[in-house]
């Protein structure tokens, strides 16, 4: 899993030294708000805006914002949007998956699938790739605050599937419906996580060559860009080759 560790990597440090702070923070406010106002406004009672607070928090946004944009779900003037999954290839066969908001669905269909043409892949149906990848919580922590076996062995005592440890840090996995509780365990235990979030993890990777892999990293950042795009989720890895020229 080598190579899908140095895509995740590339990409975070592209989407750090290049988003623009304005719209990812436009981006996480709207997750908060919509968790907001799908249930209660306190994140001790509410684990989906617990998810978008500590996001949040991981990008910097600052209090005021993050306070903000849970009011606003109160308020009337509160946007109504739609969750919408769509799912697609990439050049190499590669499959991905976003997850979107919107307030006009046509206009984000329309510019996901440009997106996709645009970078030699193709959008397609609803549960074509999806089947590819399990619906899991994903807990993450930084390396520093236990070993590797002292995380596997608290994340497994709160009911997690798995732990993958690296330089970068602690991903716990677990069954979507017991990552509240699987968070609030280790957090007691380790404090509040970087992370905390439900994901679609690739049942397996696919390798593709350099030139697949170049214009892959290309469609996800355009993906990414797109205002309604909230995540992306893919099932490639990289060679070290293509992860040394892209910066990883």
């Amino acid at each position: 899993m080598a190579g899908h560790s140095q895509f995740k990597n590339i990409m975070h440090k592209k989407g750090k030294a290049d988003a623009q702070r304005s719209k990812l923070f436009s981006k996480l406010a709207r997750e908060i708000t919509v968790a907001a106002k799908l249930g209660l406004p306190d994140p001790a009672f509410n684990p989906r805006l617990r998810a978008a607070i500590l996001a949040a928090k991981a990008e910097n946004m600052p209090k005021d914002n993050i306070e903000r944009a849970i009011k606003k779900a109160a308020g009337s003037d509160a946007e109504a949007y739609d969750e919408i999954r769509y799912e697609g290839y990439g050049p190499g066969g590669a499959a991905i998956i976003i997850e979107a908001m919107t307030d006009n669905r046509n206009r984000t269909a329309s510019d996901i699938r440009s997106v996709f043409t645009k970078n030699g892949g193709s959008l397609a149906e609803t549960g074509a790739v999806s089947f590819m990848f399990d619906r899991v919580g994903v807990v993450e922590f930084d390396a520093r605050v236990a070993s590797a076996d002292a995380m596997l062995e608290a994340a497994i005592e709160a009911g997690a599937d798995d732990v993958v440890s690296d330089e970068d840090g602690h991903t716990v996995y677990c069954e979507q419906g017991a990552l509240a509780e699987v968070t609030k365990v280790l957090e007691a235990r380790f404090g509040e996580p970087r992370k905390s979030a439900l994901v679609w993890k690739a049942q397996n990777t696919v390798s593709v060559d350099d030139e697949a892999a170049e214009k892959l990293i290309r469609l996800v950042e355009s993906l990414q860009d797109h205002d309604d795009v909230q995540n992306v989720f893919v099932n490639f890895e990289v060679s070290d080759a293509v992860a040394a020229k892209l910066g990883a």
